[in-house]
């Protein structure tokens, strides 16, 4: 049975996609399509911020793009030696907020301790980050993408929490996405299941599903990686017959099982 991911590939260094394992562990045959561009600005202004952790409380990261931006300001040698040298470690007596167990792991990558990877979405992690700071203290940093909801900095303003958000990355369609779609339906059919992984994923590529399917589309099983995304789905008309209780590769793959009504294997 085949599922179809809409989501980028994991790093080729790092061996094959979990998703695509641990569906596989489920009998299932899963296929990844890239969705989204990423496309950074900003760096400059970034770096410079990081240059001065004294004027900060804390990072807020809720995407791994926002780590892909550090690291690009960080190829350059002397930026790479003033990070390694001082100012890493005076990020680490800091907190690094993240809101799940990719970005925390990337967090890690660069030198520092991630807090909050256990949150799952952002609305979870600003009660986490509400929890323990105090209002009026310095302002988290918080890179973020043009496209950012406004549920975390909404919630962190309500408790007078101080937060400055830069916007370090543009999300746009992937340039060959709908010539990948259409070459998946042509040679593979109609999937049972669809993961969308997020709402700028059913923004690009839900009409185009639906055109592809035609009649069958009542016969895909649509799941979301979270509640956001979810709602992104639901908005759109279409019935999410599985959200991930929480965003990792075993909790998707046992809530599509669970949505097909199959037996474990």
């Amino acid at each position: 049975m085949k599922v179809l991911l809409l989501k980028d590939p994991k790093d080729k260094d790092s061996g094959p996609d979990p998703y695509i394992k641990e569906l596989g562990l489920y009998g299932f045959e899963a296929t990844l399509i890239p969705v989204l561009s990423f496309g950074f600005v900003s760096l400059e202004s970034l770096f410079e911020k990081l240059s001065n952790p004294e004027c900060y409380g804390g990072l807020v990261f809720t995407s791994p793009r926002a780590l892909e931006a550090i690291k690009l300001c960080l190829k350059e040698n002397t930026k790479n030696e003033a990070w390694s040298k001082s100012l890493k470690q005076r990020w680490n007596t800091k907190p690094a907020y993240v809101v799940g167990k990719a970005t925390a792991s990337l967090v890690e990558e660069i030198g520092l301790t991630p807090q909050g990877e256990k949150s799952g979405n952002a609305e979870k992690l600003a009660q986490y980050i509400c929890s323990r700071e105090k209002p009026d203290s310095s302002a988290l940093l918080f890179p973020c993408g043009a496209l950012k909801r406004e549920v975390l900095p909404t919630v962190l303003r309500e408790k007078g929490i101080p937060l400055e958000s830069l916007t370090i990355y543009e999300t746009t369609q992937h340039p060959d996405l709908q010539e990948s779609l259409s070459s998946y339906f042509s040679q593979q059919g109609i999937p049972v299941s669809v993961v969308f992984f997020s709402p700028s994923g059913v923004k690009f590529c839900l009409q185009h599903i639906q055109k592809l399917s035609g009649d069958f589309i009542d016969h895909i099983k649509f799941a979301a990686i979270g509640p956001t995304t979810a709602e992104a789905l639901e908005g759109a008309g279409i019935p999410c017959s599985c959200t991930a209780e929480t965003p990792t590769p075993q909790a998707l793959a046992a809530g599509i099982q669970k949505a097909l009504h199959l037996q474990d294997c």
